[in-house]
């Protein structure tokens, strides 16, 4: 298993927001920032290719790891 993890220093997740991250055109962002369609389309692509990605947040971090299956 090759585990690959993304974090940044942002806001983090903040708990009223967990529940729709991963829906299609949800964003806490205004109308006009964004597409609403990245963690729901990385999500599916990941997913397809037996692929898991799980996210961790607190306030100042947010981490995204991604678990790649490697065949020996």
């Amino acid at each position: 298993m090759l585990l690959v993890s993304v974090a940044d220093r942002s806001k983090g997740i903040f708990p009223e927001i967990w529940p729709g991250i991963w829906e299609p055109f949800f964003t806490p962002k205004n109308a006009n920032e964004g597409s609403r369609l990245g963690l729901d389309l990385i999500k599916k692509i990941v997913e397809k290719n037996s692929v898991k990605i799980e996210v961790a947040s607190v306030i100042g971090q947010t981490t995204f790891t991604v678990s790649i299956p490697i065949a020996v």
